[in-house]
């Protein structure tokens, strides 16, 4: 059996811790797996894969366009990941993913192909739930909301939301180790009424959760390809999605002493762009920040909105004196003020660690251009 699958999914949502503990679970528990990150920076390498690798998940990457429009590029990963023995390889794809069932699945079933499309899939975190349960009218009286679900955006991703879950075959919540159970089954039963058509579970990628429905899904089940009544180039879809902007920064830092704390740096980088972004008026709904030093020692944070708390992902096990850092983000934003942003804050905290900057790769643009 050789099985393709895509995760599409709000930024946040855990796609790629997702996509990691899929990959490992499937691999120990029925057969080889493994995993490709996509992103449109142009020859960057992503935090995401630098972040399987370093984790032991077999992995690959393809940077510079989307899978929705690479098809050959595709073809020749998922053969040599076919060839290796792994029957099952998943993917991401930039940004938010809208149009990927008809672009990427219908593209390759088009094409003609030597593998099996598994279930369409989808990722979404309670958070997003509750923002589209707010947006309906949905919210229960007397229901309990997650932490963070108050500050959310009023709705203006509403639309990118919606149209994800649309093109799902299979929709799966993540994150349910920051829920309540009860929380856990609102979710799932508003999930299962507002969009029948895709089948409904609950995973934590985090502790491992329900991964063993989640394969069985992917293992067993197969692609409608359908082709859901989403209008892609209406105005509040295509304005939601010009709004958008992308940001890849990797650089090598040089540290000045022995006691240099990388984990505080990150969260430092983090927690100024963080600043920098809301002071702008946008909104940062993922910043992937990942450095690691040659001993293969690695620590990872995240910001997953301008008015949520930081995530330290993954500490450093120790000092460090030799880093390289990868910043991936996708933000509702201009991309000067982004880039003012981002860079600054890198810079900003760079100077504060008395930390030297070799910047290899930068780039920011609208996702409209």
């Amino acid at each position: 059996m050789k099985k393709f699958c895509v995760f599409s999914g709000f930024l946040g949502a855990g796609k790629t811790t997702a996509m990691m503990a899929l990959t490992k679970y499937y691999t120990a528990h029925i057969a080889p797996a493994a995993m490709i990150s996509n992103d449109l920076g142009e020859g960057v390498t992503l935090a995401d894969h630098r972040l399987a690798a370093l984790s032991g998940v077999k992995a690959d990457e393809i940077t510079g366009e989307c899978i929705c429009f690479c098809h050959d590029v595709l073809r020749a990963r998922l053969d040599a990941f076919f060839d290796a023995g792994c029957e099952l390889v998943c993917s991401d794809i930039p940004g938010f993913g809208v149009g990927a069932l008809e672009h990427v699945y219908h593209g390759l079933t088009a094409e003609g192909r030597a593998f099996d499309l598994a279930p369409f899939t989808v990722l979404i975190e309670p958070r997003s739930v509750e923002i589209l349960r707010a947006r309906d009218g949905g919210r229960r009286a007397g229901s309990s909301r997650p932490a963070g679900a108050d500050d959310a955006p009023d709705g203006d991703m509403a639309h990118i939301l919606r149209a994800q879950l649309m093109e799902a075959d299979l929709i799966v919540l993540n994150k349910t180790d920051l829920v309540s159970p009860a929380q856990t089954a609102q979710a799932l039963d508003f999930l299962a009424g507002a969009f029948p058509a895709a089948r409904v579970l609950a995973i934590s990628a985090a502790t491992g959760a329900g991964l063993d429905a989640l394969c069985e899904a992917l293992r067993d089940g197969a692609a409608s390809l359908r082709h859901p009544a989403i209008d892609y180039e209406g105005d509040a879809l295509q304005g939601e999605m010009g709004s958008l902007s992308e940001y890849y920064l990797q650089y090598r830092a040089l540290v000045c002493c022995d006691d240099f704390d990388g984990t505080a740096y990150l969260a430092d980088i983090a927690a100024r762009a963080q600043r920098a972004v809301a002071e702008a008026g946008g909104e940062l709904p993922h910043l992937k920040l990942l450095a690691w030093s040659p001993d293969g020692d690695f620590g990872k944070a995240d910001v997953l909105g301008v008015g949520r708390a930081l995530v330290r992902t993954r500490a450093f096990a120790r000092p460090c004196v030799d880093v390289a850092v990868v910043l991936n983000a996708t933000a509702k934003c201009p991309p000067a003020a982004l880039d003012a942003a981002i860079t600054g804050a890198a810079e900003a905290a760079s100077k504060e660690y008395n930390l030297e900057m070799t910047v290899f790769r930068h780039d920011c643009f609208g996702m409209g251009e």
